[in-house]
C-alpha cells in the first residue's frame, strides 16, 4: 500500500494507542513485521508539548521511516500548527485522530466526537492538509452511534480534502471497545471511495486478518490490542497471507529474549524508574495465558528496580523451559 510517496510493506500497521505505542514498542513491532507504526496521540494544544509525556510521545529518534505522528484536537488552526511542528520534529506522515472514544477526549469535542460535526471535520482536514508538505491520513469510527452511521460521508470528505489514506475502526463512538466489529460497514466505506482504506478492530489471528481483508476489501490492516504482548503477530499474519500456512509461536526462550530486549529499550528510553513502571503493563501482556503466570505475575509487577524485574522474568521463563537454554 502507498501513502503518498511512502510504501507500507507489508500492509500491516501498528495502531496508535495512548500509553502503549511509544518508541520502543513501535520499533519492536517494525522489527517483527509491521510495515508502519503510528505514534501515540498528541494533543494539538502545543502548550502541552513541554511536558515529559508529550516530549516522549513525539520522540522519533532513530526510527526507520515512514514515521507517522497522530494528532488530536478540535480547532483547525491549532491542528494545522501542531501538524507543522510535528513535521519539523521528523514526522513523515500526519495522522488525524477522529476515532478515539475516550471520555476525556470526546468531552473536549475531539476524537470520535468530531464525527457528529462534518463541517468542522472538513475545516480541520483542509487546514492540516494545506499546512504540511507530507501526506495526511485520517482515523475514524463508523459514526457517533448505531443510529448515526456516517463513515461513508466522512470518507468522501476525506477524499475531497486530500486525505491520502483512511483508517476505519468498525465500531461507533458509543461502542467504545465493546461489541462486535462491523466489517461489512467498513466494506461500505471501501465502496464509497477509492483512496487507500485501512481496516481496524479486533484483528488477533492470521485467519481473522485474511477474513477481514476478504470482507472489507481493505488495502491494509491496522492492529492494536492484538499485538500487546504478541508483537510477532505481524510476521505471523504476513506469512499466513503470503504462504497460507502458520508460523509457530515463539518458544519460551525466544519470548524471553524478545521481552528482555524490549525492557532494555524501555529503561534506556524512560530512565530506570519510569521505565520499570511503564514496563509493567507490557510484562503483564507477555505473561497472559502462560502456565503459572498467575503465581509469578504479582511478584514480577512489584519489582522495584530493573535488575529485580529482569531477574524475576528470567526465573519465570526458566521454569517454563524444557531443554531450552534461557540466558540469565
Amino acid at each position: 500500500m502507498h501513502i503518498g510517496p511512502h510504501t507500507v510493506d507489508p500492509p500491516l500497521i501498528l495502531a496508535p494507542m495512548a500509553g502503549i505505542t511509544d518508541r520502543p514498542f513501535r520499533q519492536l513491532c517494525r522489527q517483527q513485521g509491521a510495515g508502519l507504526a503510528v505514534s501515540e496521540m498528541v494533543h494539538s494544544d502545543m502548550s502541552l508539548w513541554g511536558t515529559t509525556k508529550s516530549r516522549l510521545r513525539l520522540d522519533q529518534d532513530g526510527e526507520i521511516g515512514p514515521r507517522s505522528v497522530q494528532i488530536a484536537g478540535y480547532d483547525p488552526g491549532m491542528m494545522a500548527e501542531a501538524a507543522r511542528a510535528a513535521v519539523d520534529l521528523g514526522a513523515q506522515i500526519i495522522d488525524i485522530n477522529m476515532g478515539c472514544p475516550a471520555r476525556k477526549v470526546v468531552n473536549r469535542s475531539a476524537g470520535a466526537a468530531l464525527l457528529a460535526d462534518p463541517p468542522r471535520v472538513a475545516r480541520i482536514l483542509a487546514a492540516v492538509v494545506a499546512a504540511v508538505p507530507v501526506p495526511v491520513t485520517l482515523k475514524i469510527r463508523l459514526g457517533v452511534d448505531r443510529d448515526h452511521i456516517n463513515a461513508p460521508d466522512i470518507a468522501r470528505l476525506a477524499r475531497d480534502h486530500g486525505i491520502r489514506a483512511l483508517t476505519v475502526h468498525g465500531r461507533t463512538r458509543a461502542c467504545g471497545f465493546k461489541g462486535t466489529v462491523d466489517y461489512q460497514a467498513i466494506a461500505r466505506v471501501r465502496q464509497a471511495v477509492y483512496i487507500p482504506i485501512i481496516a481496524n478492530g479486533d484483528i488477533r489471528t492470521p485467519e481473522q486478518a485474511r477474513r477481514v481483508l476478504e470482507i472489507t476489501g481493505a488495502d491494509a490492516l491496522m492492529i492494536g490490542r492484538g499485538a500487546q504482548g504478541r508483537p510477532w503477530l505481524f510476521r505471523q499474519i504476513q506469512h499466513y497471507l503470503t504462504h497460507g500456512e502458520h508460523l509457530p509461536d515463539p518458544t519460551p526462550a525466544q519470548v524471553h529474549a524478545l521481552l528482555q530486549a524490549h525492557l532494555g529499550h524501555m529503561y534506556d528510553f524512560y530512565g530506570e524508574n519510569l521505565g520499570v513502571r511503564t514496563a509493567r503493563k507490557h510484562i503483564g501482556w507477555y505473561l497472559d495465558g502462560r502456565p503459572g503466570a498467575a503465581d509469578w505475575r504479582p511478584r514480577i509487577l512489584r519489582a522495584p528496580d530493573r535488575i529485580t524485574q529482569q531477574q524475576l522474568i528470567t526465573r519465570y521463563f526458566q521454569s517454563l523451559c524444557q531443554g531450552e537454554e534461557i540466558a540469565a
